[in-house]
């Protein structure tokens, strides 16, 4: 058996660690930007969209 193919079976072993380690984080920080985006729509009023709406319609009728 050579030592060569020992080694890159470790280093294959490392790049799975390696990409489990970034999948894990990827997956928090996507959940707690879930939640961040949800209090912040939460903030959001209707009627502040109304109100940007209408200014936006207002616009319309001065071009």
């Amino acid at each position: 058996m050579n030592i060569r193919y020992d080694e890159t079976a470790q280093g294959s072993a490392e790049m799975i660690l390696l990409f489990g380690g970034v999948i894990v984080i990827v997956i928090f920080a996507a959940l707690w930007y879930k939640n961040y985006l949800i209090s912040a729509g939460n903030e959001i009023n209707k009627t502040d969209v109304k109100t940007v709406t209408n200014s936006i319609q207002n616009l319309k009728s001065k071009f």
